[in-house]
């Protein structure tokens, strides 16, 4: 029987544990931030979340009824752990949900009644963000939307699986145009698109910060350098910033001169001190390019 490790158990259980505190989180900003100002939030959470206005039926319950069918698929279809994962999401989600609504949490809800509205809009989106963002580094999901997209891209990795959840949020939003129409006392019905305009900033906030948290902090510049003292330039950004640099013969198709192409990733930090350092040597050229993440052996060394 192979033995147990223990330290890659830990870390497996604590990858489960922070995906579900990040459900709890998401909970407590449904019911905190959304629900009291009558907009649907992205994805099927929002279709949850209208369906929960119409008629009472929790977003707990609804989630549960959408999403374990779809984790399940998962399971067979996608991934088993990204499965396990989000199943996981979804579950204290809902758990975390039909708690928080019994928890008479009247006092600390944000009823905007339709001034300042956007505040409730961007604090949610924020967190939410960061809850999708934490899922997804993660190797898990949200549910919903998430484990289709993520269906379809192991299908045809080349889709841009973008144009599915921009559909299925747009309908949502054009959904809550009517959805939460208010009576006019006189048997018809009042028109709004705040929750249509609150629904589509909810999702740009989401992806924003999303996004900002999948592609990591741990942002670079690359440069590339083409010169005839490559040496020299080595010794200095070695000694300066503490950085290797990539070394490639490399010939001119102008001059059919021989040249030394160098590429160097360093902090953000370092960018002065290194066009400092190109700026003492003639016959060079240099371009940069920013790296949205770094693997392996990248510490940021000069603070």
């Amino acid at each position: 029987m192979k033995p147990i490790n223990k330290k890659a158990l830990i870390k497996s259980i604590a990858v489960y544990v922070i995906i579900a505190l990040a459900a709890t989180m998401h909970a407590f900003e449904t019911h905190l931030f959304v629900v009291p100002n009558n907009f649907a939030p992205s994805g099927l959470n929002g279709i949850a979340t209208m369906v929960q206005y119409k008629t009472g039926f929790s977003i707990g319950y609804m989630s549960l009824l959408i999403n374990i069918p779809l984790c399940i698929f998962a399971y067979f279809f996608v991934e088993k752990s990204f499965a396990k994962k989000s199943l996981t999401f979804c579950a204290a989600y809902a758990l975390a949900y039909l708690c928080v609504q019994k928890m008479g949490l009247e006092e600390f809800r944000y009823y905007a009644g339709g001034h300042n509205t956007m505040f409730p809009v961007l604090i949610s989106g924020v967190l939410l963000g960061f809850v999708y963002g934490t899922c997804f580094r993660l190797q898990g999901s949200t549910g919903g939307t998430d484990i289709i997209s993520k269906y379809i891209s192991k299908l045809n990795p080349e889709l841009n699986f973008f144009w599915i959840n921009f559909s299925i949020n747009a309908l949502v939003a054009a959904s809550s145009f009517f959805v939460y129409a208010q009576p006019d006392g006189n048997g018809g019905l009042v028109y709004d698109y705040q929750p249509v305009f609150s629904c589509m900033i909810y999702c740009f906030v989401t992806s924003f910060v999303g996004n900002y948290i999948i592609k990591g902090t741990r942002t670079a510049i690359k440069f590339t350098i083409v010169t005839s003292h490559p040496d020299e330039i080595i010794t200095d950004i070695m000694a300066t910033l503490k950085h290797g640099v990539t070394k490639i013969d490399a010939i001119g198709s102008y001059s059919n001169d021989s040249k030394v192409l160098l590429i160097c990733v360093v902090n953000k930090n370092q960018i002065v001190d290194f066009k400092n350092i190109l700026k003492k040597y003639d016959d060079t050229f240099s371009f940069s390019e920013t790296v949205n993440d770094t693997y392996g052996n990248f510490k940021q060394i000069k603070k």
